[in-house]
C-alpha cells in the first residue's frame, strides 16, 4: 500500500469554488465537503491546482488545519453507475455526521429521464412551464445516505435503488438529526418545483438508518416572515423555496432550524437569496415551527452550523447563487435562548 499524501493547505477559503458547503470537525483539523463534476473539473478547483480530475461525479473533501487555509482535496464518494440516479448528474448538498463508530454522508442526487407527478388540488392539476431555473418539470430527485469507517471514505450507499426521501417526492438537501427523544430522522426540503409552496419536511429513521415512516410535515416556505411584508401583485407568488435545513439546540432547550430561500423584492424576478431561522420553542422536532428574521443577505444562503475546536459556534454558508462565481464563507454566531444571531463575519 503507497504511503500516504502528506496533506497541504495552500488555498484561501474564497479561492475554492464551492456550492452547498458542509464542514465536519476532525481530529487534524476540519474537512469541507462540496460536489464534483469531472468534466467541469478546471472549473471547481483554484486556479493553478494541478490535482487530476477524479472519475465521474461525486463529493469531495477539503482538508484545513484552521478554516483559513484549504487544500488536499480527496473525493469521498462517486456517484455509481447502476443505481436510480444518472452518474454524469452532480450531487447537491453533502454533508457528513458521526453516526456511532461510523459516518454517514447525506447527498442530493439526480435521475432527470424520470419525470414526476405534478401538483393535483381538487382534480386539477398545476403546472409551471418556464425556460429559466433549468426549467420546471418535476424531475426525480432525492437525497440518499452512505456510510463509511472514515470521514475521508470511501462511502458506500446503503440503497443503489432509490432515495431515502419518497421516490414520488422532488426532495433535496437532506440531513441526519436526532429528535429530543434521541429518535433519529433525515429532514429534507420538498421543492417548490413540485409543489408550488416549498416545504420542509422529515421521514423516521432506525438507528441503521432506514425509513422507518411516512413523510411528516413541518412547514411551507411561504410562512417566512418577509411574505408579510410583499405587496400582493401578480409578480409576488412562486418561487416559495426551501433549502439546505440545519438544526440546533438552543440554551434554554429550544430547536433552531436554520433553512434558505429567496426574499422577493418585486415579485420572483427581483428575488435575493438569504439565510433565515425558524424556531421551535417546544424543543420538539415536530414543531410548532416559528419563523424568525434573516440571518445573512446579500445573495448568501445555504448554511450549516459548526462548533470549532475551539468551541465557537460558526455559520457556514455560500455566497453568490447563481453567477458564475460562487464561494464558502463563514460568520461568527452566538445560540441564544430566543434564536440565533449572526455577529460578523469571520472568513
Amino acid at each position: 500500500m503507497p504511503a500516504a499524501q502528506p496533506l497541504t493547505a495552500p488555498y484561501a477559503l474564497d479561492d475554492v469554488p464551492c456550492h452547498d458547503p458542509y464542514v465536519l470537525a476532525v481530529d487534524d483539523g476540519y474537512l469541507l465537503y462540496t460536489s464534483y463534476d469531472s468534466s467541469r473539473w478546471q472549473r471547481q478547483v483554484p486556479e493553478g491546482c494541478d490535482v487530476p480530475a477524479p472519475p465521474g461525479t461525486g463529493v469531495l473533501a477539503w482538508w484545513s488545519p484552521d478554516l483559513v487555509r484549504w487544500g488536499s482535496p480527496t473525493p469521498v464518494l462517486q456517484v455509481p453507475d447502476g443505481a436510480w440516479a444518472d452518474p454524469t448528474v452532480s450531487p447537491w448538498a453533502p454533508e457528513v455526521h458521526r453516526w456511532g463508530s461510523r459516518y454517514v454522508l447525506a447527498t442530493t442526487l439526480h435521475q432527470p429521464a424520470d419525470r414526476l407527478p405534478g401538483v393535483v388540488q381538487r382534480s386539477t392539476r398545476i403546472e409551471m412551464t418556464s425556460s429559466g431555473w433549468g426549467g420546471l418539470a418535476p424531475l426525480r430527485r432525492g437525497t440518499v445516505l452512505a456510510v463509511a469507517d472514515d470521514p475521508r471514505g470511501p462511502f458506500r450507499l446503503l440503497d443503489p435503488e432509490r432515495s431515502h426521501t419518497p421516490p414520488d417526492f422532488m426532495a433535496l438537501d437532506g440531513t441526519v438529526v436526532r429528535d429530543e427523544h434521541g429518535s433519529p430522522w433525515l429532514v429534507y426540503a420538498h421543492e417548490w418545483v413540485q409543489t408550488v409552496d416549498g416545504t420542509i419536511e422529515a421521514v423516521p429513521l432506525d438507528e441503521d438508518l432506514r425509513v422507518t415512516g411516512d413523510p411528516v410535515h413541518l412547514f411551507r416556505g411561504s410562512e417566512a416572515t418577509w411574505y408579510r411584508q410583499v405587496t400582493p401583485s401578480a409578480e409576488a407568488l412562486a418561487p416559495y423555496v426551501t433549502d439546505g435545513p440545519q438544526l440546533h439546540r438552543l440554551p434554554g432547550g429550544a430547536l433552531a432550524m436554520i433553512w434558505a430561500s429567496y426574499r422577493p423584492h418585486t415579485g420572483f424576478a427581483g428575488g435575493e437569496y438569504v439565510e433565515t431561522q425558524a424556531i421551535s420553542r417546544s424543543g420538539s422536532l415536530l414543531g410548532p415551527w416559528e419563523q424568525g428574521e434573516v440571518l445573512v443577505d446579500g445573495n448568501a444562503g445555504h448554511g450549516m452550523l459548526l462548533t470549532t475546536h475551539e468551541d465557537d459556534l460558526v455559520l457556514v454558508l455560500h455566497r453568490g447563487m447563481g453567477t458564475p462565481r460562487v464561494r464558502a464563507e463563514i460568520h461568527d454566531v452566538v445560540a441564544e435562548p430566543d434564536g440565533l444571531r449572526v455577529t460578523g463575519r469571520r472568513v
